[in-house]
């Protein structure tokens, strides 16, 4: 009989994971992680995790499982919390959840779980795993969930084929109404519960807020450019090679602040990402002000009106060589080399058109459509239909 561990998170998609484990003849433990301990910074005087292990603790005792709670808290401080404030402080924006995947669930996680004696580590996310095989190879697939409001592929694209050789996703062939309908069936008392909000396992925290501890508020101003400033005419004088024109297109703009006018101050660049519009704090302008572009090294934050501004959209985007990540390794790419694919550049962006071209340093993605707010720090996710086969951090 194979053993898993799932990791009960308290929410009603891992509790619905359980069960059918179960139901498929898997001897199943219940392992609820704890990754968090400072109460200063999360929002209301509830505690969630100390809600959630409770709930964990209930499913796993209507189901008949063994369960207990590791504490993880001092990895993930190391792991996940220090590697985001040290990227907010260079003006880039992370993603916690991909990060938490390939550092805490899929890596200290699973080598606890295999330490229990299991064959395999299972999660409540939306998505499959398929198995094919490349020349002769046992190869891993990483497939988008069947419900494509919730599929959750994208959080798992930094996991490797060993990582995936040890996982399972019992609930992606489901969508999100079959498996509360599962847990009411069940009576588990997860099966009302909201979705979880927030940085991944932290519970409900402020980010101004939390960043606030570490990175000191600074007072700068706030700049809105002209939509027809010159910066924005993209007349190139001489013949470029592709490589060339494509970090022309990805570049970040030459902004200065005597390029536009001064709209009000702000408490530092480093609360904000690009595409960002609340807290801005600026009233009186015709149409919402965006963030365009911010500069740590001057505190200053670059602003347009409306979210058709042309500073907020890029043709391509670059990902330094030692960032891009292959789950289908088979398919990497070598210099000189393109790929067809669809792409996104955050969780629930609808696929885009995109070509991958692999240079000595790293990879540009051009993108047919411009995109809105390319971030630096997040991840861009590359697809061939519904298999997410590589991702990699946009520099």
């Amino acid at each position: 009989m194979k053993r898993v561990v799932v990791g009960l998170s308290g929410g009603v998609d891992s509790s619905v994971a359980a069960y059918l484990l179960q139901q498929q003849g898997y001897e199943v433990i219940g392992l609820f992680m704890k990754n968090w301990h400072d109460d200063s910074v999360t929002i209301s005087n509830e505690c969630p995790w100390l809600e959630d292990s409770n709930d964990a603790l209930l499913v796993a005792e209507k189901l008949g499982i063994p369960f207990q709670t590791v504490d993880l808290s001092e990895q993930y401080q190391e792991k996940i919390v220090d590697y985001m404030f040290s990227e907010y402080e260079k003006g880039r924006t992370p993603n916690p959840d991909v990060l938490c995947n390939r550092e805490i669930k899929f890596d200290v996680f699973m080598k606890i779980a295999l330490s229990l004696g299991a064959d395999y580590v299972a999660t409540g996310h939306y998505c499959r795993k398929g198995e094919i095989e490349v020349n002769g190879v046992k190869t891993y697939q990483l497939l988008a969930g069947v419900d494509n409001n919730k599929d959750q592929s994208y959080f798992l694209c930094q996991l490797s084929q060993g990582q995936l050789a040890k996982a399972l996703f019992p609930i992606g062939e489901l969508t999100k109404p079959e498996v509360r309908e599962i847990a009411a069936e069940m009576e588990l008392v997860t099966a009302e519960k909201k979705d979880s909000q927030g940085l991944c396992f932290i519970g409900k925290v402020r980010l101004p807020e939390f960043l606030q501890q570490k990175l000191q508020p600074k007072e700068g101003t706030i700049i809105q450019i002209d939509k027809n400033d010159p910066v924005y005419s993209n007349e190139i004088q001489n013949e470029l090679s592709l490589e060339e024109e494509l970090l022309f297109a990805s570049r970040k703009l030459p902004y200065t602040p005597k390029m536009g006018k001064v709209m009000g101050k702000h408490q530092g660049a480093h609360y904000f990402t690009v595409g960002q519009r609340k807290g801005l704090n600026v009233g009186g302008t015709t149409d919402p002000l965006f963030v365009i572009a911010t500069d740590v090294d001057t505190n200053t934050i670059y602003t347009g009106l409306s979210s058709s501004h042309p500073g907020l959209f890029k043709s391509a985007l670059f990902i330094d060589k030692s960032e891009v990540h292959w789950i289908r390794e088979d398919l990497t790419l070598v210099n000189g080399e393109t790929m067809d694919v669809m792409a996104r550049i955050r969780y629930r962006q609808p696929l885009q058109k995109a070509v991958l071209h692999q240079f000595e340093n790293g990879m540009y993605i051009s993108f047919e459509e411009p995109q809105s707010a390319i971030t630096e720090g997040q991840f861009a996710a590359w697809y061939h239909n519904d298999e997410l086969i590589g991702s990699g951090v946009i520099s």
